[in-house]
């Protein structure tokens, strides 16, 4: 859904109007940052073409009630208004208040009340967030858009600067150290004794900060925002990731500490810490994609980032694998150093009872 502001002498016409990706049950804004609390116009289509509209409070996440008395009355313009099409929309008028820049909570459901009173049980939101809207920025002369067009120029809230710091940190962590430190182990294991060292340098007292402070401004980013923890597949993949990576560490220090004698074979441990490690990273990259692309407008209200961003994710996504695989030619070198590491050495003791017997 989209919603736009224009604001005529004391009065603000608000139009919330549906992309068209879902069918429309109910579309709904409020004025605040949280759900707690924050006065919310509910707008739904009825069978006859008609629309309700509802003002509601919640007193926190659970279904708001209608309020009889609200601080703002809204009025539904039936001129604006469409029922019909793919991306129907609902607009009302409401009286202007001191806000320039406007706290607005958004949400929407795909499941119609069915009844036409302005207390109706209402099924919960497909998804929800936050944004902010500038009741300053002027109409452009060739456009019927208002002030939601456009977000480059209004400056961050506190939470959407939390989501940046995390976004830069996690991106760094996941997509930078970690593969820079699967890199020094894949090209240099086979040429010095010591590219352990640097591997766990990268992947636990490197890449291990800054992945935890960019998880934990994410959190923090939700707390703030007064979103849902794990409502959304970004949230839910961001969690699976950073337990991996955890799953990682351990793998690597069972293949490092516990090294298998009378072998010559490599251990299954082996193969699947290189396995697991790969799999973290391209699911990095998945969950970043996913992060700027859908997570960051929706959370935020803002614009997606600019094409730049797919264009350097798209050569990030092809240079690192190219690089990878091609020091996969070691590999032949790295199997016999191993099956040498493998094999048991002789004591003094046991040749010196080999000898005595032949």
């Amino acid at each position: 859904m989209c919603i736009s502001a224009t604001v005529t002498g004391s009065t603000v016409e608000y139009v919330l109007q549906s992309s068209g990706s879902n069918t429309v049950g109910w579309m709904a804004m409020g004025f605040g940052s949280t759900m707690a609390n924050s006065p919310m116009v509910i707008m739904w289509p009825n069978s006859d073409d008609s629309i309700t509209l509802s003002q509601r409070m919640a007193s926190a996440e659970v279904m708001p009630t209608v309020v009889a008395d609200p601080p703002r009355v809204a009025n539904l313009s039936t001129s604006l208004s469409s029922t019909t099409g793919s991306q129907p929309k609902f607009a009302y008028t409401i009286a202007a208040n001191s806000d320039t820049l406007q706290n607005v909570i958004w949400a929407f459901g795909t499941v119609n009340p069915d009844s036409s009173s302005v207390d109706a049980n209402l099924q919960q939101h497909l998804d929800s967030g936050t944004f902010q809207l500038d009741l300053t920025k002027a109409i452009s002369s060739n456009s019927s858009d208002t002030s939601s067009t456009g977000s480059s120029g209004i400056p961050l809230q506190y939470y959407q600067k939390l989501i940046v710091a995390h976004a830069i940190l996690c991106v760094v962590g996941f997509l930078a150290i970690l593969p820079a430190g699967a890199l020094f182990a894949r090209y240099l294991r086979t040429v010095s004794p010591q590219w352990f060292k640097g591997h766990m340098t990268s992947q636990v007292f490197l890449a291990g900060p800054v992945i935890i402070a960019g998880v934990a401004l994410g959190i923090e980013a939700v707390v703030k925002a007064g979103s849902k923890h794990l409502d959304d597949t970004h949230k839910k993949c961001g969690l699976a990731i950073f337990v991996l990576y955890f799953v990682q560490l351990a793998l690597g220090s069972i293949i490092h500490w516990f090294k298998p004698r009378g072998t010559s074979r490599r251990p299954p441990q082996n193969y699947l810490h290189a396995v697991v490690g790969l799999l973290l990273i391209a699911l990095a990259f998945y969950q970043v994609r996913v992060g700027y692309r859908h997570e960051w407008p929706a959370q935020t209200g803002r614009d997606p980032l600019p094409k730049a961003a797919d264009i350097v994710w798209y050569i990030w996504v092809v240079l690192l694998p190219v690089i990878y695989f091609a020091g996969l030619a070691l590999l032949p070198r790295q199997f016999r150093q191993e099956r040498m590491s493998y094999k048991v050495p002789q004591s003094s003791d046991t040749v010196r009872r080999d000898s005595t017997e032949r």
